[in-house]
């Protein structure tokens, strides 16, 4: 758990008997190998445990020394993936995002009529998702040349990242037993930043009929630090619709979600190329969005997820999709930033990107602020991209 720039050690703190009830349960379940027994516990055990931590560590509090000492820099700590994955399931969730990639693979038809009515998303692989510092080779596969009428196999070369949120269940539900959307959050953990690394040759290729398969397995990075609900409270925004669009199915709808249901997280993506590293030059924003701009809420993918009895467990990881807004500056992948590789972004001081390169990396950093309210910070995610072991030799 993070105290500023600190950690508090909950395996440190499970040794000494200081909390007590649902806080205890909680820094026992926090202090395994992964989260994932926490995550079972609920909003309850969470909530428990970090209103007694606050107070513990209040200034004059009787454990305030003990806590101290569990106390470990951030700067020091290797950080591992936060619980293991048993399922990934990514969304589509920014409908200016949707928009736009259909304007560059389905210009005539750029927006499926279903997208306004159903939260779109599709199985991932969770075998390849890394933790924040992420390396990886970039992929290869099958792609079909402009022009060409049979495809070929290679390294792929429009290798693009994907500015997006991390959804990690919590408490799980029993097959054949549908979340409502009323009871949703309950069985949200937290959220992370995540970046959905996609090789847009083949998946221009590949995804139709059933959409992407390698064109996005290969890597997927995520933050270390898993935000949970409570702590994001203060930054909830109401949740519309624009004017003439259909209003959810009655599952997909209620009062609270239409109040609050959106959350105002302010999410950056920057880019540092090996050249830019060499010479100390910090990496360069290329966008900054929001996710109150999201089509759908957290409540609802799982809602929806769950409509036909799927069964979540403790530890799935749930992709928002890209999250991009209403405004040029806000796209959240290259893709869209550079027209499909048409218009070429300046970095550094002489450099060029329409697509990533080898030796490049891609930060994502996450925070919530607003006047009245301490700012909630989610660190950041960062990959880099690799030479193909085929460009190798």
């Amino acid at each position: 758990m993070a105290i500023g720039n600190q950690i508090v050690d909950l395996a440190a703190l499970a040794k000494s008997p200081l909390l007590e009830s649902d806080a205890a349960d909680a820094i026992r379940a926090g202090a395994l190998a992964s989260l994932n027994g926490l995550m079972q516990l609920g909003p309850r055990a969470s909530s428990a445990l970090r209103r007694a931590l606050f107070k513990a560590l209040a200034q004059g509090s009787a454990h305030e020394a003990a806590i101290r000492n569990c106390l470990v820099p951030q700067a020091e700590a290797e950080y591992s993936l936060p619980a293991q994955i048993g399922d990934y399931t990514d969304f589509y969730t920014s409908i200016y995002h949707a928009t736009a990639i259909g304007r560059l693979f389905r210009p005539d038809n750029p927006l499926l009529p279903n997208y306004k009515w159903i939260p779109i998303g599709y199985h991932g692989r969770s075998s390849s998702i890394g933790v924040s510092g992420q390396r990886f080779p970039r992929p290869q596969g099958q792609r079909l040349a402009a022009g060409a009428t049979v495809p070929s196999v290679g390294p792929s070369g429009r290798l693009d990242y994907e500015l997006e949120l991390g959804i990690f269940i919590g408490a799980g539900n029993s097959l054949g037993s549908p979340i409502s959307l009323a009871n949703a959050e309950d069985h949200i953990f937290g959220i992370v930043m995540l970046n959905d690394w996609s090789a847009r040759d083949i998946q221009s290729w590949e995804y139709q009929p059933l959409g992407p398969f390698l064109s996005k397995s290969f890597a997927t990075t995520i933050s270390p630090w898993v935000i949970t609900l409570q702590a994001l409270a203060p930054f909830r925004v109401p949740f519309g619709r624009p004017a003439g669009d259909p209003e959810p199915l009655p599952y997909l709808d209620s009062p609270r979600n239409r109040e609050a249901g959106a959350i105002d997280i302010r999410l950056e993506a920057l880019v540092q190329s090996a050249k830019m590293r060499d010479c100390g030059a910090p990496p360069q924003r290329l966008s900054a969005t929001s996710f109150r701009h999201s089509y759908w809420t957290i409540s609802q993918l799982v809602a929806h997820h769950t409509v036909n009895g799927c069964n979540l467990r403790p530890g799935d990881l749930f992709g928002t999709g890209t999250q991009s807004g209403p405004t040029p500056g806000e796209a959240g992948s290259l893709v869209e930033l550079s027209k499909g590789g048409s218009s070429p972004l300046s970095i550094g001081t002489d450099e060029q990107r329409t697509f990533l390169e080898d030796g490049d990396s891609v930060i994502f950093r996450g925070w919530c602020e607003r006047p009245g309210a301490i700012t909630i910070g989610f660190g950041e995610v960062s990959g880099r991209v690799l030479p193909s072991p085929l460009t190798k030799k």
